[in-house]
C-alpha cells in the first residue's frame, strides 16, 4: 500500500490552491515539495519508521507541512490541543513516547518552558528551511493496515485523553468513503474553522487534498465570527463545517441567516447533536445548500455513517446507515441485532477498514471498546423499518433517577426548543433521594429574559415529571473542549463546587 500522505497529495493540479490561511496560497506543487523536504530531514536526524513526533500549532500551513512530513517519513503524527496546561502536555508527551515536537512562532515562547523541563526537544518554524532534507532519499516500506500514520489524543470530554492508534489504510479508507457520499472534486473549497487536533478537522483536510480541492483556514472563529463568514464570502467556499456548537453561534450570535454566500453547496454537520429545530432553522434558511448530517468517532478515523440529505425530511433525527466500507450494527447484550421498528435497543457496532487499532499502551481501554475487530461505541440507539439508526443516548451520559433511567439528549432537545437558548447540558448531579437528580445547564441568547422557572415549565409541558430537571442552571457560557464539544465533566465540578461553597462561581448566573 501507497504511503497515505502520497494518497493524499496525488490529485491535486501542481498550480492549484492546496492551502489558503489569511492572504498566503500554498499550491500543490509547493506543498508536495515542502512535504517530501521535512520527510527527508527527519530521517537525515535519526528518526525511523514509527517514531512518534509531536505538532504544536494552530491551523496552518505550518501544521499542514509538518503533519504530512511526518507522515510521508514512516513516523506518527502526534497533534497535541494548543490549549493544552504544561502537565497535561508533559503527560501526553510521555506517554506517546513523543521524540519532538514542532511548533508554530505563535506557541514557541510557551512551549519552549515546558519542552526544556521534560527533555524533548523542538523543531522551530522559524527553522523550517534548515530541517529540509534529500527529496529524494528512499522512504520506508510501509503496512497500510499495521503501521501508523498518526496517534490522535481524544478530546477528553468523558474522562481523560486516550491516543488512539490510526493507521495509514484507516485514513484512506474512510476519506474515500466521504469523497465518494459526497461527491468531493477538485473544485471543492472547504471553510475550516475546527482544529487539526480533532478528527473532525483533520479529516477535512484528508478529504479535501485527496479530492484535489482546497482548504481555507480560520482560526479566529469563535471570537470573530461574522469576519470568518466574510471570508466565506471573498474567498467563495463552497462547503462549510461545525460541531453543534459551531451552527449555534452562527445561528444566534451572528448574520448568518441573512448573509448570501453564491459559491456555499453543502454544509457538513457532526461532532454531536444539533437539536432539530437548529437543523431546520439552517434548512429554511439556506435551500438550496445541502445538509450533510454525520456521526463518528475519533476511534474510527472520523466517520461512521452519514444522513442522505434527501431523508433529512423524513428520517431527521437519524444518523443513517453506515459508510460504504463500514458495517453498522445495533445489538443487544447477548450479541443478537435489536428488532427493527421496536421498543428495543442496543449499542452500536461498527467494522471496517476505518476501525482503528485501540488505544495507544492501555490494553484495559482497548479490550473495553475493541474486540474481534469490532468497535463498540458506548452509544445506545434503536432502528427503524428502513435500517436507519436513531441514537437513543450515549450509555455514559444517562441518568439514574429515582430507579428510572433518563436520557441526558431527550431532555437537552426538549429544552433547545426555546428559541432563545444557545446551548444546554443535561447531567445527572448526585442526590440523597434520587441518586441522580437531572441538572440542566442553559446558555441564553444576550438580554434574554427566560428564567429557570421558565425553562422548568416548558419541560413540564413536554416531559414526564421524572424527566424534568430538578435544577435549572444559567451560564454566560459553556465549558467546552477545544474541539467545541461540551465538557460535562466540568460542568459536573462546577456544580459540585457550587453546592460546596456559598461563594459563587464566576461564569455561573444562578437566580
Amino acid at each position: 500500500m501507497m504511503n497515505v500522505s502520497e494518497t493524499i497529495l496525488s490529485r491535486g493540479a501542481n498550480s492549484a490552491a492546496a492551502v489558503l490561511h489569511k492572504d498566503t496560497v500554498m499550491t500543490y506543487a509547493e506543498l508536495r515539495e515542502k512535504v517530501a523536504g521535512l520527510a527527508s530531514g527527519l530521517l537525515a536526524r535519526g528518526h525511523t519508521k514509527g517514531d512518534r513526533i509531536g505538532i504544536f500549532s494552530e491551523n496552518s500551513p505550518f501544521f499542514v507541512k509538518a503533519y504530512l512530513g511526518i507522515i510521508r517519513a514512516g513516523m506518527a503524527a502526534v497533534p497535541f490541543p494548543t490549549e493544552l496546561a504544561a502537565e497535561t502536555f508533559a503527560k501526553m508527551v510521555s506517554e506517546a513516547g513523543v521524540k519532538e515536537v514542532f511548533v508554530s512562532n505563535r506557541f514557541l515562547k510557551q512551549v519552549r518552558s515546558w519542552a526544556e523541563e521534560i527533555g524533548v526537544a523542538l523543531l522551530p518554524e522559524s527553522g523550517e528551511e534548515d530541517l529540509m532534507g534529500d527529496p529524494g532519499l528512499p522512504l520506508p516500506q510501509m503496512n497500510g493496515s499495521r503501521d501508523l500514520a498518526s496517534l490522535m489524543f481524544t478530546s477528553g470530554s468523558t474522562g481523560l485523553p486516550k491516543g488512539v492508534m490510526v493507521t495509514h489504510r484507516n485514513i484512506e479508507c474512510n476519506s474515500r468513503d466521504i469523497i465518494a457520499y459526497m461527491g468531493l472534486s477538485p473544485d471543492d473549497k472547504v471553510m475550516v474553522v475546527l482544529p487539526f487536533h480533532y478528527c473532525f478537522g483533520l479529516s477535512l483536510l484528508h478529504t479535501h487534498l485527496m479530492a484535489g480541492g482546497s482548504v481555507v483556514l480560520n482560526n479566529e472563529f469563535k471570537l470573530f465570527p461574522e469576519a470568518m463568514l466574510l471570508e466565506m464570502q471573498r474567498k467563495e467556499c463552497t462547503g462549510f463545517a461545525g460541531v453543534p456548537s459551531t451552527y449555534q453561534i452562527l445561528l444566534r450570535n451572528s448574520r448568518f441567516r441573512q448573509m448570501a454566500f453564491p459559491g456555499l453547496q453543502w454544509f457538513q454537520q457532526a461532532g454531536g447533536r444539533l437539536p432539530n429545530p437548529c437543523i431546520q432553522e439552517i434548512l429554511s434558511s439556506f435551500p438550496q445548500v445541502t445538509y450533510f448530517l454525520m456521526y463518528g468517532q475519533t476511534e474510527a478515523t472520523a466517520r461512521l455513517s452519514y444522513l442522505p440529505p434527501a431523508r433529512l425530511a423524513d428520517k431527521l433525527g437519524s444518523i443513517g446507515q453506515g459508510l460504504l466500507s463500514t458495517k453498522l450494527e445495533v445489538l443487544k447484550a447477548d450479541g443478537s441485532p435489536v428488532a427493527p421498528e421496536s421498543d428495543e435497543t442496543g449499542e452500536i457496532v461498527a467494522a471496517g477498514d476505518n476501525i482503528t487499532l485501540g488505544y495507544w499502551n492501555d490494553a484495559v481501554e482497548t479490550s473495553k471498546f475493541f474486540r474481534n475487530g469490532r468497535l463498540y461505541t458506548g452509544d445506545i440507539a434503536r432502528v427503524d423499518a428502513d435500517g436507519f439508526i436513531f441514537i437513543v443516548e450515549r450509555e455514559r451520559e444517562l441518568i439514574k433517577s429515582g430507579g428510572n433511567r433518563v436520557g441526558a439528549k431527550e431532555v437537552e432537545d426538549v429544552i433547545a426548543e426555546i428559541p432563545e437558548i444557545i446551548e444546554v447540558a443535561a447531567i445527572g448531579m448526585p442526590d440523597d433521594l434520587l441518586g441522580e437528580a437531572v441538572t440542566a445547564f442553559v446558555v441564553l441568547t444576550p438580554g434574554s429574559k427566560i428564567t429557570p422557572k421558565d425553562v422548568k415549565v416548558h419541560c413540564h409541558r413536554r416531559l414526564p415529571a421524572f424527566k424534568t430537571p430538578a435544577e435549572v442552571i444559567l451560564l454566560d457560557s459553556m465549558p467546552h473542549s477545544s474541539s467545541g464539544k461540551i465538557l460535562k465533566p466540568a460542568l459536573k465540578a462546577m456544580f459540585e463546587r457550587r453546592h460546596r461553597s456559598a461563594v459563587e462561581i464566576p461564569s455561573l448566573a444562578v437566580p
